[in-house]
């Protein structure tokens, strides 16, 4: 069922924040990534949200496709123009804002797999994507996108149905979609208030994680490696115990994980 979002609610409520201060709000675009990326450069604040109803071109992690039906997930961007020090820890806020807003809204809650799917059940109720521009050593801008199944059904589509959640299918209530984005956006600006005072999110982070002690496959291009996740360090990358005994760190890659 498609709902309107209540944009000036949304700024209303928003307003006192760094983040989600203002709010661009679009019927169509290809991306809100790219948007946001745009405005980044034209000389936007920090804090900006571009939310779009419909991505012609939206993306998730290694260019996957995100299925999300005009007026009934959220799909919105957000610029942020942290120090390079800083980094590691937005793409983890993001995680716990959704952890904690659908914690909000449903009693309920959500576990982390490596490094920022928000899932339920096993199944996937949230997507992360930060892309980020650094040049001479310094943050330019990161955009980070957040795609969020609010009152999705699954069951009407059978390439996700098996993999895929939402607030509507794990309550079985349709949700105010503005209520869902200032959750996740109230949280987002907490955390991004305590990374700027200096504070690491890691071990917040890592204690909602499903991953850790789970036997996984990480595939990075050509690359499959198995073992362990042991652990997270400070800056959020893998910990993995090998067969043989020895460890190595994963930086980037997709996690399956096995049973």
């Amino acid at each position: 069922m498609m709902t309107e979002l209540d944009v000036l609610d949304v700024e209303r409520r928003l307003s006192p924040q760094v983040i989600g201060h203002k709010l661009y709000h679009h019927q169509s675009l290809p991306s809100t990534m790219d948007e946001a990326r745009r405005l980044a450069e034209a000389g936007a604040s920090e804090g900006i949200v571009v939310v779009a109803e419909d991505q012609t071109k939206g993306r998730g992690r290694f260019d996957r496709q995100w299925i999300s039906p005009v007026g009934v997930n959220l799909a919105f961007s957000t610029l942020f123009r942290p120090e390079i020090s800083q980094l590691p820890f937005i793409n983890m806020a993001a995680a716990l804002a959704v952890c904690d807003a659908f914690c909000d809204l449903t009693g309920r809650s959500p576990e982390i797999k490596w490094p920022n799917d928000v899932r339920i059940g096993g199944k996937k109720l949230s997507g992360i994507l930060m892309e980020t521009e650094v040049k001479g050593g310094e943050v330019v801008h990161a955009v980070l996108g957040i795609g969020l199944n609010v009152n999705l059904d699954p069951r009407g589509y059978p390439v996700i149905e098996e993999v895929a959640t939402s607030f509507f299918h794990e309550t079985g209530l349709r949700f105010d979609r503005a209520d869902a984005l200032c959750a996740v956006l109230q949280h987002l600006d907490e955390y991004y208030s305590d990374i700027k005072a200096g504070k690491s999110l890691t071990k917040l982070w890592a204690g909602r994680m499903e991953t850790l002690g789970r036997l996984i496959q990480v595939r990075w291009k050509d690359d499959v490696i198995e073992g362990v996740a042991q652990s997270v360090d400070d800056q959020g990358n893998l910990i993995l115990k090998k067969p043989d005994g020895s460890s190595i760190k994963v930086v980037a890659g997709e996690v399956t994980l096995q049973v």
